[in-house]
């Protein structure tokens, strides 16, 4: 389990987080999201004893993580996975790690083979690329066989075969009882990666929900409903509280009720059904109205081209 409680971080005049609060609980991919700016990198140094918070304090496995004897084994760290001697051998840079644990070179092999590295173990690492490279980390961050595992941005750099390998991996360690906090810009891959999320903008927290919670309130409970009998479905379900509007010829989208009572009131009066779902935004777009205000580097739409 990971924890922050109350976790704040100042540099001079400037208070970069401000209180956070959450915890990341085994056993689920928790997506750590947020604007540029926002404070995710300060709070992951702070949580891996990199940076010491001004107040405030954060745990992993219920200790400080400086005072695990064998930090490898407990947590598996993946920050900046150019941070290697590019002079090095993928293989023999993982001994290295290896030495410090006391780690056999069976798991050495055993996750360079993970990784899909075993055929590039013994190429020096100035000569890989990106995507290899963050391979090449998330190993690192393996070497242990650690309980919780902090990745940012671990699909940076990787091709499609990679972000389809490292989706797969990362629920895979969550479903083996491990703790992931794993940040990411890629709001499509979190939607089908994460199952919780903790969101923060200008330091603060904004979200530590699910998902499915996050999504359906962006929505706003809609529900979208196509039927032959459009009209008649209207008017059976016009009431207080109740909005409703046409998208298409057949297709209504219904605020103020929910799928339930619509499948009733539909089944009650004979009238067919084709479609029947209830409404959420995309992540992204429940992200984005979650964090306008948290902004800080804007963009614009230059004069004369299209919004």
């Amino acid at each position: 389990m990971i924890r922050a409680h109350e976790l704040t971080k100042r540099y001079g005049d400037s208070t970069v987080v401000h209180g956070l609060d959450f915890t990341v609980r085994p056993g689920a991919v928790t997506g750590f999201l947020g604007p540029n700016g926002a404070g995710k990198s300060t709070t992951m140094r702070m949580l891996l004893g990199l940076d010491a918070p001004s107040s405030g304090r954060s745990t992993i496995g219920g200790r400080d993580y400086t005072t695990h004897p064998a930090p490898l084994t407990e947590v598996g760290a993946l920050l900046e996975a150019r941070s290697v001697h590019p002079g090095r051998t993928a293989f023999h840079h993982l001994m290295a790690l290896a030495h410090t644990h006391g780690i056999p070179r069976s798991r050495v092999e055993h996750v360079l083979d993970l990784a899909g590295l075993t055929g590039a173990a013994h190429r020096r690492i100035k000569g890989f690329s990106l995507g290899m490279g963050q391979r090449l980390g998330i190993a690192a961050a393996l070497l242990g066989d650690p309980a919780a595992l902090v990745l940012d941005e671990p699909a940076n750099g990787l091709d499609p075969e990679g972000v389809l390998w490292i989706r797969n991996l990362l629920t895979s360690l969550a479903a083996e009882g491990r703790t992931v906090l794993v940040s990411s810009h890629l709001m499509s891959e979190m939607a089908l990666t994460a199952d919780r999320l903790v969101i923060i903008g200008r330091g603060r927290l904004l979200a530590d929900t699910t998902v499915t919670e996050l999504t359906r309130a962006a929505g706003g409970a809609s529900v979208k409903v196509v039927t032959p009998q459009a009209d008649t479905l209207r008017t059976l379900l016009t009431g207080p509280g109740v909005r409703i509007t046409t998208a298409a010829a057949g297709e209504l989208t219904v605020h103020g009720t929910d799928a339930a009572h619509i499948g009733r009131t539909a089944a009650e009066h004979a009238v067919p059904l084709h479609e029947l779902t209830p409404g959420a935004v995309s992540l992204e777009q429940a992200f984005m109205d979650l964090t306008q205000e948290s902004v800080e580097y804007r963009t614009t739409t230059p004069t004369g081209a299209p919004a």
